[in-house]
């Protein structure tokens, strides 16, 4: 009797054929062993067939296929004397149960769609090693590189077993250190603050930043690009990002290695046109650059954007513009060249959006400065990706262009990876203004799937409570305007200033739109209940005058101009601001409130940055109403260095209570400056605050003391970028003061002002 055997190791094959034999007669196949699967199935499998010959490979080959199918443990061919073929065949056993064990960062949905082995499927060694694979790229994916995973078999009766994957998660991989090589101009803190991987911090703990994460990384390098770009440096380049991970898998090094090149400034900007009828001069306004500007790439994008409507509003929807850099590098000098051809006559088919499992599409489609059926424009395209990006709500954004087989055509196939939007903060500290505090907030910035924000805060400190509730739509009527609800109730302690206590609570609604990508207006109509209360029995005359409750309903705008390169941390450019309010749509209040801002940065040598800036601020009474205590300016404090919240303006003479004033101007100059404690996002600076405050009219100068001249105060401080938001520590000496006036050397704040 000739023998083939393969064993379940699958490791050899066993041919008992000899040498000579190379076919054999197979008069009947008969398979033994089966009890679950049919007989028709095995003979399915084999590329025999009964009452003729059969070569070793034919066996060979069927033997295999019978293997493959997953079905069998265990297969072996006897060739008999009288050419009958029997199989004898071990049958895999059947799954009953499939578990999945100590799986709680990662849902077992999301696992049960990744693995092959499924209940009442025959149990093969090979897949379970596949999907053990199949589990940890799951949790890769998810930042945990520590994670093991074990199968367990568990058998049963019937030639069935039970399948367990027991997890070992492990923690999730943080990135331990993010290292910059070849960052001559620009600190390792800068660097970190532009990217989204953050090295491990212990309050760092609601932050998905510091874990570790492919795609991240991939991002973190165009905004390096991005952000030296902007800043002039029109050669750089990331020469290499690797991520190390450690030998526990728990953590990775991030380094990043960079040249930097020349920082350029514009010598010449040039307009060429090869595009019939279309003349430089046309166009020559929309670009946002100047010559003697340092060169950012930003503003170049955006003047190609502008200057392709301008001509697309004049006629031209085949227009492409092309910037070219035409650099002197010895002198730290290019000349942009703005190159403007005929574009292909392509047009837009269908704009497709995959990857957005939570956000609408509309959310993303009004981004695009393009439309189905628009020319197809490059640049425009450009634009549309970064307005996407923008959003922050996804950690990848793919434009591709397929062209249709018309030749005129072309979709649009946009593909986005979401992210987390959600953030909740919390931190403890201590104030010198409201000594011990606790501070939580939570906020959603694409509630659900729709671009809204849905925001709420929570202060409480020695001295003052504070709670507030925001929800914001940022397409309201499907239109390009912000819409909000706001509703607040704060409460404070006065009784060193005043001795008074104050209660506010109230809502606002808002309505803001942009005009164009740097000038806003925002308009907003608040009501609201104030309360002056506990008020001490030696306190000033005005302020027991105004004991009790008073309502105010005040209709508001405010017109912004932010040319600012960051809203967190600005280095560059300048803010403007305007708004009014008027009180007495009802309500006890009635008085009209003008207020102006203005700020101005500049940074020399790439370290020391400049600010100038300029508070003002008038309000006075109509009717018979005069101001109020609460709506009044009090200078001092954070508006006013070197001197205790409302030390300066009126004062009651026998009392010592600050009384505000009716006007108010804030203005001086500062200058940061690094402190080699860059890596913890500290920075030294030195300031010179003006101040004025004007009185309240209502007030009799025989018993209350009042200056209007200016109070000048100098010093030193650090700001930190504290996980709470910037830290301001000052120390300032009043060096122009009056007797009354009420002075202070340090001072704490908590929060980011402009």
């Amino acid at each position: 009797m000739k023998k083939l055997y393969l064993g379940s190791s699958l490791l050899s094959l066993l041919l008992a054929f000899d040498a000579a034999a190379a076919d054999v007669y197979v008069r009947d196949i008969q398979v033994e062993g089966l009890n679950r699967v049919e007989n028709e199935t095995v003979m399915s499998y084999l590329d025999i067939q009964s009452g003729g010959t059969v070569s070793e490979e034919q066996l060979n080959d069927a033997l295999k296929q019978l293997y493959a199918t997953g079905l069998f443990e265990d297969v072996s061919f006897h060739v008999t004397p009288d050419g009958t073929l029997r199989i004898d065949v071990m049958e895999s056993p059947v799954i009953g149960e499939r578990l999945f064990d100590g799986n709680e960062k990662v849902d077992t949905q999301m696992l049960e769609s990744e693995v092959q082995m499924a209940p009442r499927a025959s149990f093969s060694k090979a897949k379970v090693q596949d999907d053990v694979q199949r589990i940890l790229e799951v949790y890769k994916r998810t930042g945990r590189y520590a994670v093991v995973v074990e199968p367990k078999i568990i058998r049963r009766e019937n030639n069935t077993v039970d399948l367990i994957y027991e997890i070992d998660e492990g923690p999730l991989a943080s990135i331990d250190k993010v290292n910059f090589i070849g960052n001559v101009h620009y600190s390792a803190s800068d660097l970190e603050g532009e990217i989204m991987s953050k090295e491990s911090r212990w309050y760092r703990i609601f932050s998905s930043a510091e874990n570790y994460d492919a795609e991240k990384i991939n991002y973190d390098k165009e905004l390096l690009r991005r952000f030296y770009l902007r800043h002039g440096y029109a050669d750089f380049r990331v020469v290499s990002a690797v991520a190390e991970l450690s030998a526990d898998k728990t953590s990775f090094v991030l380094t990043y290695v960079l040249d930097e090149g020349p920082r350029y400034k514009v010598s010449e900007i040039e307009i060429i046109s090869e595009l019939s009828g279309v003349e430089p001069g046309m166009v020559e306004e929309s670009v946002l650059l100047k010559a003697g500007d340092w060169y950012d790439a930003e503003k170049a994008e955006k003047s190609v954007l502008i200057i392709t409507e301008e001509l697309g509003q004049k006629g031209f929807a085949f227009v492409d513009v092309e910037p070219e850099l035409v650099r002197n590098t010895p002198a730290g000098e290019l000349k942009l060249v703005f190159r403007i051809r005929e574009g292909e006559r392509v047009f837009v088919n269908r704009i497709n959006i995959t990857g957005n499992e939570r956000t609408d599409d509309d959310v993303i489609r009004r981004e695009f400065r393009i439309d189905e059926g628009d020319a197809f424009n490059a640049s425009k395209i450009k634009a549309s990706r970064r307005n996407v990006e923008n959003l922050d709500y996804f950690s990848k954004v793919d434009i591709q262009t397929v062209p249709k087989e018309e030749g005129n055509q072309a979709d649009l196939n946009v593909k986005v990876e979401e992210k987390s939007t959600g953030y909740f903060n919390v931190g403890v500290g201590y104030s010198t203004v409201n000594g011990a505090l606790v501070r939580a907030g939570i906020t959603e910035n694409n509630f659900q799937g729709r671009g809204q924000q849905l925001g709420l805060d929570v202060g409480v400190s020695q001295r003052a409570q504070d709670y507030n509730l925001s929800f914001t739509e940022p397409y309201f009527l499907g239109r390009p305007l912000s819409a909000g609800i706001d509703l607040f109730h704060s409460s404070e302690d006065y009784q060193d200033e005043g001795s008074y206590d104050t209660t506010t609570s109230g809502g606002r609604l808002r309505l803001g739109w942009n005009y164009t990508d740097d000038l806003s207006q925002y308009i907003r109509y608040t009501l609201r209940k104030d309360k002056i209360d506990n008020v001490a029995n030696d306190a000033s005359v005005y302020i027991k005058a105004e004991e009790g409750d008073y309502t105010g309903s005040i209709i508001g705008q405010t017109l912004v101009y932010d040319k600012l390169d960051s809203q967190i941390n600005p280095r560059e450019g300048y803010y403007l601001s305007f708004g009014n309010d008027v009180a007495g749509l009802g309500g006890d209040e009635k008085y009209l409130r003008f207020d102006a801002k203005a700020y101005r940065y500049f940074t020399i040598a790439d370290y020391y940055t400049f600010k100038f800036f300029f508070n003002g601020g008038y309000i006075t009474g109509y009717g018979d109403k005069d101001v109020r205590l609460m709506n009044r300016y009090f200078l001092g404090g954070y508006n006013m260095r070197g001197f205790e919240y409302g030390g300066i303006g009126a004062r009651d003479k026998y009392t010592d209570d600050s009384l505000g004033g009716n006007w108010m101007v804030y203005t001086g100059a500062e200058m940061s400056f690094p402190m080699g404690l860059d890596e913890l996002g500290i920075r030294g600076r030195t300031f010179v605050d003006v101040g004025m405050l004007g009185k309240p009219d209502d007030i009799d100068t025989q018993i209350v003391d009042y200056s209007s001249t200016p109070r000048v105060a100098t010093g030193v401080g650090l700001t930190w970028q504290s996980p709470m938001g910037n830290i301001a520590i000052d120390f300032a000496i009043p060096v122009v003061k009056k007797d009354f006036d009420e002075t202070e050397v340090f001072r704490l704040n908590f929060g980011t002002n402009l």
